[in-house]
């Protein structure tokens, strides 16, 4: 049986950020993630959470300059030691917050001048850390593939090339987060790289497409989808991160339909 998370960034923003958490326990989820819970004090959102009963099943490691357009910090050659602080903040939000998993966002270094080979050394460098930090508080780490259509210039487009980030790391604290929406674009067939690749991944996403919104509205099959999830034997949580056509309890058809 699957276990839904809502990314309350995208999910339930008619309401303020602390009241997300029991909105999407009253709508019947079993986790919450936060991309950046970064602006707030942790303990405010585990109050939050632990009122709502839920668990939480992702969070984005900081990622600097990266969402105004900057090559972030992962994959960013001279930025170690900035990524080792965005690790130190991540692992202490992580330690109250108790995650599934942090995800590392590769960033847009090639777009600024770096050289890929040398992106990806930097990026598997900084991976072990990440590995390694998380992994002394017992949570694990993920690297996710961004497709090429919205987000032009992300060093990992393809769940292929996320795969080989993981391995070049090669810590046995490190999987992949697989976003349906994103592969899609990118790769089409999902539920057949969905049984070549189900036992690296360590989180799951989803949104469908076209347009990013609520599955049902664009062209995957979502019900194939979450019943190949069920029968390969996926364990970790499944997210809903797509932006709501409507107001959001009025788009979860899908997730009654999946019960």
């Amino acid at each position: 049986m699957l276990r839904f998370a809502a990314n309350i960034s995208m999910l339930f923003a008619e309401r303020d950020w602390l009241d997300r958490p029991a909105a999407a326990a009253a709508a019947g989820f079993e986790a919450i993630e936060i991309q950046f819970p970064y602006d707030r004090p942790a303990e405010d959102w585990r109050r939050a959470i632990e009122a709502a009963g839920l668990a939480v099943s992702v969070l984005n490691l900081p990622v600097g300059d990266m969402l105004t357009g900057g090559p972030g910090l992962a994959a960013t050659p001279g930025r170690e030691a900035e990524f080792r602080r965005a690790v130190e903040t991540a692992r202490g939000v992580a330690a109250a917050l108790r995650p599934g998993n942090v995800n590392v966002l590769a960033g847009y270094p090639e777009r600024h001048g770096f050289e890929r080979a040398r992106c990806l050394e930097t990026l598997a460098e900084n991976l072990l850390v990440a590995a390694d930090a998380m992994g002394g508080i017992g949570i694990g780490v993920v690297v996710e593939a961004v497709n090429a259509v919205d987000r032009p210039g992300f060093l990992l487009t393809t769940s292929a090339e996320a795969l080989e980030a993981v391995d070049m790391a090669g810590h046995g604290n490190l999987a992949l987060q697989h976003d349906f929406y994103h592969m899609d674009i990118m790769e089409g067939r999902p539920i057949e790289r969905l049984g070549e690749i189900v036992g690296r991944i360590g989180h799951v996403q989803f949104a469908d497409n076209p347009g990013r919104r609520e599955p049902g509205t664009g062209a995957i099959d979502f019900p194939a989808v979450f019943a190949a999830l069920d029968r390969l034997g996926y364990e970790g949580w499944t997210a809903a991160e797509y932006r709501p056509s409507r107001r959001t309890e009025e788009t979860l058809g899908w997730m009654t339909a999946a019960g």
